[in-house]
């Protein structure tokens, strides 16, 4: 993995490069752009937390994170975890998708959670195989027709 990868906080001197970050056109109805997901975070700024990820201070990608959402609205199930993931077509296959979903997973287990959980629209080209890679394991839950995955962080730490 390229060690010079690093998270920045969204801010104005930055937001253009993040808005800037494209996937590979066959994988655009896979993943909502940067821009609607920064607007979804300035309108939930309590559960969101995104992120552009640079390679030195080149954008390479951009996540954003859910913590502590009220899965179900019975404020029962508060879950955290991968909310958006796009990783610019010319840095993909480089450890970039791997290293956002370890640092999406360090700043959950900061917090206290022991599960992560994203979401994955289904369909060839799509990018569930790199999830279960990495360990997800589907839920047989389903949100807005997307599917759920699950990685039980107490495991990552004896791999």
């Amino acid at each position: 993995m390229n060690k010079s990868l690093r998270l920045a906080p969204i801010t104005p001197a930055n937001v253009e490069m993040a808005i800037g970050v494209k996937v590979r056109p066959d994988q655009e109805g896979f993943v909502s752009p940067v821009a609607k997901s920064l607007a979804e975070a300035y309108v939930q700024p309590q559960v969101a937390w995104p992120r552009l990820i640079l390679d030195d201070d080149r954008p390479v990608g951009f996540l954003m994170a859910f913590l502590d959402i009220d899965w179900n609205g019975k404020g029962v199930d508060f879950r955290s975890g991968l909310w958006r993931l796009n990783v610019a077509a010319e840095a993909q296959g480089q450890g970039v998708g791997r290293f956002a979903v370890g640092a999406v997973a360090a700043e959950v287990k900061r917090r206290g959670g022991m599960r992560m959980y994203v979401t994955w629209e289904p369909g060839e080209g799509g990018p569930e195989g790199f999830y279960q890679k990495l360990g997800f394991q589907l839920t047989g839950e389903e949100s807005g027709g997307q599917r759920v995955g699950v990685l039980d962080l107490t495991e990552l730490d004896s791999r």
